[in-house]
């Protein structure tokens, strides 16, 4: 993020406790429901921002989304507001002190990633001047807006998260499997895939 959290124009926050509009079907809790209306297929350009959901995507893998959410802030918190000029100098001694932290998902192999995607972030930043230019290109530079008419239908991955997982791993970052490639696409609204009947379709 981290700045704020992005916005669409002219929306406010949602009351989740009374706000009946239709939504994609996974947004249930209000957690779920303020994410789904206020940052789900919102497309992010800003580098900083896009390097958080990718490792709170990488975080997320064998979890679910609602349980990363609830420890967001303790990420932000515990990783430098994702600065990846930082992270990249965590040493052995910061890594320990990750691992005892019980704010974030205490997995050694996760946080070790997360300190060589942040070495694999900074390099992609100087070979394309900006890692928002490098990663919108595999979905040609704009959105790709899906036509779903059920949150089911939606494919947990696609040709171009597999492009983008392959290019990655072999860029050498680490939990950026294809899945989790697509749900960092969804995230940063590189695809729209809010279902058709869902308020915040833009079809």
């Amino acid at each position: 993020m981290i700045a704020a959290m992005p916005r669409r124009p002219n929306s406010k926050r949602s009351d989740a406790a009374t706000d009946s509009r239709p939504r994609c079907n996974w947004a249930k809790s209000p957690q779920m429901r303020e994410y789904h209306d206020r940052e789900w297929g919102v497309p992010v350009h800003e580098d900083r921002l896009l390097f958080e959901f990718l490792i709170l995507e990488g975080a997320q893998a064998g979890l679910s989304w609602e349980t990363i959410l609830n420890k967001r802030e303790n990420y932000r918190r515990a990783f430098d507001r994702f600065d990846a000029r930082k992270i990249a100098k965590y040493d052995s001694r910061k890594t320990r002190a990750l691992l005892r932290d019980a704010g974030i998902v205490r997995n050694r192999l996760k946080i070790s990633a997360t300190i060589g995607n942040a070495k694999a972030f900074l390099a992609v930043q100087e070979e394309f001047g900006a890692f928002d230019k490098y990663i919108w290109q595999f979905v040609g530079g704009k959105p790709k807006v899906n036509s779903w008419d059920r949150s089911h239908k939606v494919p947990a991955r696609t040709p171009e998260s597999d492009a983008m997982s392959k290019d990655l791993k072999k860029r050498g970052f680490r939990f950026v499997g294809s899945t989790i490639c697509y749900a960092f696409m969804q995230a940063t609204g590189m695809v729209d895939d809010h279902a058709v009947d869902c308020f915040r379709s833009s079809r």
